[in-house]
């Protein structure tokens, strides 16, 4: 999988290089090349949250070869459309959307399936060789696409391009046999993707890393975005062009190699990266030549490998397995997806004011967020815990035992868990509350009040709302050994014996119930709340 990420990674720099320069030579606008850039991402605004939705719902190999074959085809018809002398800006933008539609689909599965190809704890180790591959091919794609453009015209940069794609389609068909089962997630698109959103929305460190790398992708874009025409007007060629981004890839080479050293001198590597991502990118504007214009493109490469390798590993880290796919599609649609946005905005400002004024300008902008990256609050890769799920991992496999039945598909459900709490423990009881609220609403539900019985103030009401009985059986397993810590706590305000717990299930006026195929069918709901440290049920006696 690793030599396949390098073979079809060249591929797509070779495609880069001459999708940029066809359009340059068609068009000669900087907007346009502006919109042929963003359009390999600009797919992942639209389409990102919906893919990674896919890869946590069905087999991510299968998902890698349908996007695989899109992006295959999208290749072979811009190769072919530019021999035959039929391609125009308009189709030439259209085929790069659909490119794009095809790497928003693979991204989220290919990078999904990192934790079934390596342990735990080598994640980390694991995507810096991935950022070492891809940036092996940046060393190797740009200045392999600039020459094949020079000497024999962009459709061939289209065509090799096309068969990079075939060959990491055999590689994945190879590989995916050998990869274990894995748990899906059991619930409509829709439903998953609003999980997904959910998830971010409340966990307050995962959502501060995606504005983080939003405001980086606006500012950042300017490097590439505006090269074709600052190479240019430093004198410059295709093969110039295709050399310069080649620096920038050795430049992230560079960093691959030395992240470790650099990480143990104690340096935070997001501000660090970003602050002189922003710093090369000001000389680079600012560079009267080729030559030092190479040695800034190097020094990008760098702190760009320093900063994105980092927040990856970062939202790899951060994420449980079962939302893992739809919270890395959220991390390529912060970064990648707003890139385009970037990408835009620095082919407008260029076609006005140059494009040396618009790599300071927007570079000072990058130094200016790295000084502002503390108050982001990431965490360092060594602060990251990845969550235990003990309680989750002894529960026994017929807890699925209502998949399929009328009963798992019935819906919402209403739970509800009530305390009555000292009057001088409610200001604390409130304040676990706050964080079981995060549980709650992290884990699946999509609904979350605390009630207070009017007649008697200290008896208070938890209800939250599940989509259907699978997502409440769901919910059960995402409970992490922090989430399940917060549970008991809270357990603990309880003076009455409880806290005690009821679950509403909607009732079909039309169809009679079995009671006796319904008790069956609930009978491992009960043995989660006995295992994993949720408020025990209430029995018919303490309900009467």
């Amino acid at each position: 999988m690793w030599s396949a990420t390098i073979f079809s990674a060249t591929g797509t720099f070779v495609q880069s290089v001459a999708g940029s320069w066809l359009m340059l030579e068609l068009t000669g606008s900087n907007t346009w090349v502006g919109l042929m850039v963003s359009s390999s991402t600009l797919p992942l605004l639209f389409f990102s949250l919906t893919a990674g939705a896919l890869a946590d719902m069905f087999d991510r190999a299968k998902i890698m070869v349908l996007a695989q074959s899109i992006m295959a085809l999208s290749a072979l018809s811009m190769a072919l459309l530019t021999h035959f002398g039929k391609m125009t800006p308009v189709l030439l933008l259209l085929l790069g959307l659909m490119l794009g539609l095809g790497g928003a689909l693979n991204q989220p599965s290919s990078q999904a399936l990192l934790p079934e190809l390596v342990p735990r704890g080598m994640i980390a180790s694991a995507v810096a060789l991935q950022s070492a591959a891809f940036n092996s091919a940046r060393a190797i794609g740009p200045a392999l696409g600039g020459a094949i453009v020079a000497a024999y015209g962009a459709e061939w940069g289209f065509g090799i391009n096309s068969v990079t794609y075939l060959a990491m389609i055999a590689v994945v068909l190879f590989v995916a046999p050998t990869l274990g089962a894995r748990e899906r997630e059991e619930s409509s698109v829709f439903n998953a993707v609003t999980m997904g959103v959910r998830y971010a929305r409340y966990t307050e460190r995962f959502r501060n890393l995606l504005a983080l790398a939003a405001l980086f992708a606006v500012t950042s874009a300017v490097v590439q975005a505006a090269l074709p025409g600052h190479t240019t007007e430093l004198g410059g060629s295709a093969g110039t062009y295709g050399f310069l981004l080649g620096a920038m890839g050795l430049g992230a080479l560079i960093g691959v190699v030395f992240r470790q050293r650099i990480t143990q001198t104690g340096i935070h590597l997001v501000p660090f990266g970003i602050l002189l991502f922003g710093v090369s990118g000001i000389l680079l504007g600012l560079a009267p030549n080729l030559v030092l214009a190479g040695l800034c493109m190097l020094a990008c490469g760098v702190f760009w490998l320093l900063s994105l390798a980092t927040m990856n590993t970062t939202a790899q880290l951060m994420s449980p397995d079962w939302i893992k796919g739809r919270a890395l599609s959220l991390y390529n649609l912060a970064f990648a997806g707003i890139t385009p946005i970037g990408s835009i905005l620095t082919g407008i400002v260029a076609d006005q004011f140059g494009t040396r004024a618009t790599i300071v300008g927007f570079s000072i902008g990058s130094v200016l967020l790295g000084l502002a990256t503390p108050r982001f609050r990431i965490p360092r890769l060594e602060e990251i815990e990845e969550p235990a799920f003990t309680y989750a991992d002894s529960l026994n496999p017929h807890i699925d035992d209502t998949a399929g039945s009328d009963l798992s598909e019935e819906g919402p459900v209403i739970v509800l868990n009530t305390w009555i709490v000292d009057e001088e423990d409610i200001p604390e009881f409130l304040k676990v509350m706050q964080q079981l609220r995060l549980v709650r609403l992290t884990t699946g539900a999509y609904r979350w009040r605390l009630m207070r019985n009017v007649s008697e103030p200290t008896r208070i009401t938890e209800l939250f709302v599940n989509h259907s009985w699978d997502d409440h059986l769901a919910q059960h397993r995402r409970i992490d050994d922090a989430s399940a810590a917060v549970i008991r706590k809270a357990r603990e305000f309880d003076r009455a014996g409880g806290p005690i717990t009821r679950h509403l299930i909607s009732v079909d006026l039309v169809e009679a119930l079995d009671d006796l195929d319904y008790m069956a069918k609930v009978a491992s709901h009960e043995e989660m709340h006995a295992v994993d440290g949720s408020i025990p049920l209430m029995s018919v006696e303490e309900e009467s």
